[in-house]
């Protein structure tokens, strides 16, 4: 993980249902939000975030790998692997996975703090639980390379 390298960065929580996406800012110090969308049909959720990354000259992806409580791939962990797999063959930039346990409880803490609705709560938490995998890259990359 090099976080010299110029350009933002896109992290994604893939769920079964709805995608998370957040984008730091470009100097690789911030995530924040993008936008949520929905996970199926694959094909079209692919296309979008590839046209995502486009659109925001995003230079790295992190993916948030829900690893079970004991640290090992499960069932969930192995689709977001072959989610990651297609989306290879789609992008050209350098794709990372980072450990996402509790990040949706992380998410769910904070925007209960927030005082938000339980349908904003609902529409908004998995690009807040993708901003956190984001930080949380961000926050390791430059420990890392500092």
């Amino acid at each position: 993980m090099k976080t010299g390298e110029p350009g933002r960065v896109m992290a994604l929580d893939v769920g079964e249902r709805r995608i998370g996406i957040a984008l730091s800012d470009p100097t690789r110090t911030l995530a924040a939000p993008l936008t949520t969308i929905r996970a199926e049909p694959r094909a079209a959720a692919l296309k979008r975030i590839a046209t995502l990354i486009r659109e925001h000259e995003v230079t790295a992806l992190v993916i948030g790998l829900p690893l079970t409580m004991s640290g090992n791939v499960g069932p969930q962990a192995t689709l977001v692997q072959q989610f990651a797999d297609e989306l290879r063959q789609m992008i050209e930039i350098p794709l990372y996975f980072i450990d996402e346990r509790l990040t949706t409880a992380a998410a769910e803490r904070m925007m209960l703090e927030l005082n938000l609705k339980p349908e904003q709560r609902k529409a908004r938490i998995d690009e807040v639980a993708a901003s956190i995998i984001l930080q949380d890259f961000l926050d390791v990359s430059r420990q890392t390379s500092g």
